[in-house]
This record gives structure tokens, C-alpha cells and sequence, in this order.
């Protein structure tokens, strides 16, 4: 049995359960039960689901094992060597590694570098920003290590940071866990030496959507509450960044919380959440910050999202405010001038789509997935919640799978 199976089993017997009362209580097969106590493996979505039964926290639930062997590289990871060589150059008992350059840097022509490559990446044009991270990333070093002191090394510092952190937001986002947590590592160490607390605050915004995606709910909630805490504004003097970057930092604290079976906490940080997206709303210039859209809409798209976690949640109220003329429709957000990039209104129309499968509306379902890939088609091969409803749509779908459905379902990775 692994420690894993060894934990489901444990509480699974403080609570007084077999193991097909415990799969009834949570809604699930038997067998999936069996299998996990004896060895077999689960998505996180499943252990959270165990977890609401057994009433305890989806953290306690896990455990660490040997994990299995790769069969293959990935391809991602090669495709990265590049940028990989430049956040983490080989370290050997000279200093021969030094990227210090004779040229002088320009450091306003280098941050305008990054801040365009922050751009391509809210744009969807991951591409863009492959390509150029690993010089973006380069650059900035020498540019540290050219100006060693004064107002230069700091603006350096500033660049370095902003540039980390633009690295960390895509290794997060192609899944490549342990080189964005040392391009993110990087990003608050630079910002914090230099006081630049709402870059270091966004890039623990960052750093916590990494844990949670890597299952680590409460290291992800304790260091979106910390920093949220340290950074906590006077609502009426606070400037927009610094309202977006709390209001961040509220969000993935709930959405850490509602994963760990802690809705009540998940709401509480939720509220913080809506509190600095209505403060925010007020002020002019509040969509001209660097760090992505956060509104009312967001705070609000973000809570229809705990809807389909939390349990006994209702996904026909998820399909009512996000359809027709509903205030997160896609109606709304196109009268609302937010592009079709947006990654916020994409992963909730993930979420639609989610709540369509619940219901047995695989087609509605199907429909929102083709409206996101014509828009975001680099963006959607990364998300989970996409191959999940994909899987769903072809596990459950009684006809022949159509050419398209095919189609979309290799490129998500569920077929082929």
C-alpha cells in the first residue's frame, strides 16, 4: 500500500467507513476507492472529493511517494533548454560565469524589452515569449552585474525583477514547475531589495497559483495571506496596483482554501477580494496597471468558480449569470471591450463548460471549448480543466465522435 492509500485508508476508518460506504459519500466508484488503498493513483480533483466526505482537509489526504518512472522526455522541457541555460547557468568552483559586458546597458530600452514580452504574453503569443526570454533574461544579468551600485544597479534590479517574474507567469503556465519557482524566487528577492513591493507581491500572486496547481494547498494559502497581510493598503489612499495586487493576493488565497476542503475561509478571503475590486473600480487609471485585469467581474467569475467545488454546488447558477445578457457573459464582456485573450475570461468560460458537462450538455459544452481555441489556441493546450471536459465529452458521447471533435481532442492531448 502506498502512503497515499495509507491515508485515505487511515481517516477513512476514523470515520467509522468501508471503503463502499466512503465511495457512496463521495460520490464515486467503489473501485476507485479500492484502487487508491491499494497502491493506485488519483487526480488531485479526486482526492479533494475524499476528502469533503471524510470532512478534513485535502492537504492531509496527501502524502509523498516515489514517483514513477519517466518514460519520455518532455517535450516542453527540451524546447525550453534555452531559457533553462539562462535562469540556471552551470555553477562550478571558478568565476567564469559572470555576465558582465563590456557595452553599456540601456536600462530603459531593456525594460521597455520586457515590458513588451509581458504584452505578448497577455496576448496569447507564448511564442514571442519563448523566444526572447532567454536573452530578456540574459540581458538583465549583465546589466545587474555592470552597474554594482547606485541609482543604475537599482533600476537593474528593477528590470531583473520584472523579467523573472515575466518568466515566472509562462513556466507557470506551461507547466514547468521548478524553473518558474527560481525565475519567481528571483523576481521578490530583486523586488524586495530595491522596495518594489507590488512587483514582489504580484510575484507572490505568481508564486501561489504555482503551489496550487502542484496540489500544495496550504503552502499556497499561507503565502497568499501573509504577503496579503504585509501589503494590506489604506483602501482610500491605496493606488490602483497596489489594490489589484491584494485583491490578487486575496483570490488565490481563497481558491487555495475552497481546494482544501475550507470554504468557509475560501469565502472570508473572497470578500477581501471584492472589497479591493469595488475600491478599485473607483479610481481612474485602474486599468492601466502592469499586472492584468482585476475587477468586480474577476472577483466575481472567480466565486462561480468555488460553485463547482464547493460541495452541493449548483451549476445551473454558474450556466444563469454567465449566459445570454448575464453579467459574465461573453455578451457582457465583449460590451465591456475585454479582449478575447483575456485568460480570466477564458478559464471562466472553462468553467461554463465544466458546468455544461455536469448537466449532460456535452454539445453547449463543446461549443464554449471552440470559441476559446479560435481565440487563445496556445493558451487552451496548457489548461487541464480543458482536457478535462474534453475527456468527459468523449468518454460520455453515445454518437461517433464527429472529424472536429477528434480533431480538437488530439490537440488537447486526450486522444492520440
Amino acid at each position: 500500500m502506498s502512503a497515499l492509500g495509507e491515508n485515505v485508508r487511515k481517516h477513512r476508518l476514523l470515520a467509522g467507513l468501508t471503503q463502499e460506504q466512503l465511495a457512496y459519500a463521495a460520490g464515486l466508484a467503489p473501485s476507485t476507492v479500492a484502487k487508491l488503498e491499494q497502491g493506485g493513483s488519483v487526480r488531485i480533483e479526486t482526492l479533494h472529493i475524499l476528502a469533503r466526505a471524510l470532512h478534513v482537509k485535502t492537504s492531509q489526504l496527501m502524502a509523498s511517494g516515489t514517483p514513477e518512472p519517466v518514460r519520455a522526455e518532455d517535450p516542453t522541457r527540451v524546447g525550453l533548454a534555452e531559457l533553462r541555460s539562462a535562469l540556471t547557468p552551470p555553477m562550478g568552483l571558478s568565476d567564469g560565469t559572470s555576465e558582465r559586458t563590456d557595452e553599456v546597458p540601456n536600462i530603459s530600452a531593456l525594460l521597455s524589452v520586457v515590458r513588451s514580452g509581458a504584452t505578448a504574453y497577455d496576448s496569447d503569443n507564448f511564442g514571442s515569449v519563448a523566444g526572447k526570454m532567454p536573452q530578456i533574461i540574459r540581458d538583465t544579468n549583465s546589466a545587474v552585474a555592470y552597474y554594482d551600485s547606485g541609482d543604475e544597479h537599482a533600476q537593474a534590479l528593477t528590470a531583473r525583477a520584472e523579467a523573472y517574474l515575466l518568466g515566472g507567469r509562462y513556466l507557470t503556465q506551461v507547466r514547468q514547475y521548478d524553473l518558474a519557482y527560481h525565475a519567481l524566487s528571483g523576481a521578490i528577492q530583486d523586488a524586495r531589495t530595491v522596495q518594489d513591493m507590488n512587483t514582489a507581491g504580484y510575484a507572490v500572486v505568481i508564486m501561489s497559483w504555482l503551489l496550487l496547481r502542484q496540489g500544495r494547498f496550504d503552502d499556497a494559502e499561507r503565502a497568499a495571506i501573509e504577503t496579503a497581510d504585509l501589503l494590506e493598503p489604506r483602501i482610500s489612499k491605496a493606488t490602483p496596483e497596489r489594490l489589484a495586487v491584494w485583491g490578487w493576493l486575496a483570490l488565490q488565497a481563497a481558491a487555495a482554501a475552497v481546494r482544501n476542503n475550507r470554504p468557509d475561509d475560501g469565502g472570508e478571503a473572497r470578500r477581501i477580494a471584492e472589497s479591493a475590486a469595488a475600491a478599485l473600480g473607483s479610481r481612474p487609471g485602474s486599468k492601466q496597471h502592469r499586472f492584468g485585469r482585476f475587477d468586480s467581474a474577476v472577483a466575481g467569475m472567480k466565486s462561480l468558480e468555488d460553485e463547482l467545488i464547493n460541495e452541493g454546488g449548483d451549476p445551473y447558477r454558474v450556466i444563469d449569470e454567465s449566459t445570454n445578457k448575464a453579467r459574465f457573459s461573453d455578451h457582457a464582456m465583449k460590451v465591456a471591450r475585454i479582449a478575447e485573450t483575456d485568460k480570466e475570461w477564458n478559464r471562466h468560460r472553462l468553467t461554463v463548460a465544466t458546468a455544461y458537462t455536469k448537466i449532460g450538455e456535452h454539445e453547449k459544452a463543446l461549443d464554449r471549448l471552440t470559441a476559446i481555441e479560435y481565440a487563445n489556441p496556445e493558451w487552451i493546450k496548457h489548461q487541464r480543466m480543458a482536457q478535462d471536459v474534453m475527456s468527459d465529452i468523449v468518454r460520455k458521447r453515445k454518437r461517433r465522435l464527429t472529424a472536429d471533435i477528434r480533431a480538437m481532442a488530439t490537440r488537447l492531448g486526450v486522444l492520440g
